[in-house]
């Protein structure tokens, strides 16, 4: 079983495939794992394989990852998670493709190290839309698993990750100011839903100097151009 360990945290992972590198965020809020992409409209671990050395992990505290957690986390913990990853697979440079909290993972890797992705897919993305309770819920619910299995993890602690994670607007992880100068090539796979919604999508797209946008791309017939739509963009950036 392909465990990563680092700084008391263990991040398991999967490896599909060969060639140009794909590292795979996957859907699920806090619970991003690997299963989640298996119940998306296609798999890109099934999908893309064939084309590309397709990584995909569950984030620590989600399916067979964990670590540990302080009032401190946010998105800066999941990039130091993904980086320290690429680092021990020997990977400088890859494309990265999120579902839902993926999206903004992606936008926040290449916040962190734009000189590591090269071209980026956000499926689904997440954003402040009329639903910041929702994702509140969503963290207390994912926090309070968290909790059974470690009672010293205090309520104040997991507020403030809460805070970190989910406080700010847009996206989230980044700032519209940081999209308008994000010269990374982004497909955008537009979200339709109350923790998706569609305008986050439009606007990401529409502020980013690189990015396409898909708006129709869930349904039995769309799907099939979506993937395709996908594999092209992500040759026709390989290495760049």
């Amino acid at each position: 079983m392909p465990i990563f360990e680092r700084a008391g945290t263990s991040l398991y992972y999967e490896e599909f495939g060969s060639g140009y590198p794909l590292l795979l965020f996957a859907p699920g809020g806090m619970r991003s794992g690997i299963e989640f992409w298996h119940k998306s409209p296609f798999d890109p671990t099934r999908e893309f394989a064939a084309n590309f050395r397709v990584i995909a992990m569950d984030q620590r505290n989600a399916g067979r990852s964990h670590g540990p957690v302080s009032a401190t986390d946010g998105w800066h913990t999941y990039a130091s998670d993904h980086l320290a990853l690429l680092d021990h697979l020997g990977i400088k440079r890859c494309h990265t493709m999120g579902g839902c909290i993926g999206s903004t993972y992606c936008l926040n890797l290449i916040k962190a190290a734009p000189e590591r992705v090269s071209a980026a897919v956000l499926q689904n993305p997440i954003g402040l839309h009329e639903n910041r309770e929702a994702f509140r819920e969503m963290f207390n619910g994912w926090a309070k698993e968290l909790q059974r299995n470690d009672a010293r993890l205090t309520d104040a602690a997991l507020a403030s990750f809460r805070e970190q994670m989910y406080g700010s607007d847009f996206v989230f992880g980044v700032t519209r100011d940081f999209v308008r100068s994000c010269t990374t090539p982004l497909l955008v796979l537009a979200g339709d839903d109350l923790y998706h919604p569609a305008p986050i999508s439009r606007e990401i797209a529409t502020l980013a100097p690189k990015a396409e946008l898909v708006e129709h791309w869930k349904t039995p017939d769309t799907v099939n151009a979506a993937v395709a739509r996908v594999r092209d963009f992500l040759t026709k950036h390989q290495g760049a």
